[in-house]
């Protein structure tokens, strides 16, 4: 008995606590897009590292031309 006067006013607190957590989640907006990120990584986009024209050309991320075993300045 002597211990639920000092668990009872602890589950008060962390339930309290707990409540200002969640308004406080709210206040900043974490529940605004609750589907977006599952559904940006569905949608295809251009921009992905990648251009359209240079995946056909055999291009690789960050160069400006398709990479060729015959480069200029190899021997």
């Amino acid at each position: 008995m002597s211990s639920l006067v000092f668990l009872v006013p602890l589950a008060l607190l962390l339930g309290g606590a707990a409540l200002l957590a969640f308004l406080w989640s709210l206040r900043g907006g974490q529940y605004e897009d609750l589907d977006g990120a599952a559904e940006r990584i569905l949608l295809d986009h251009e921009d992905d590292g990648i251009a359209a024209h240079d995946r056909e050309a055999g291009a690789l991320p960050g160069q400006s031309e398709p990479h060729n075993s015959n480069a200029k300045g190899r021997r």
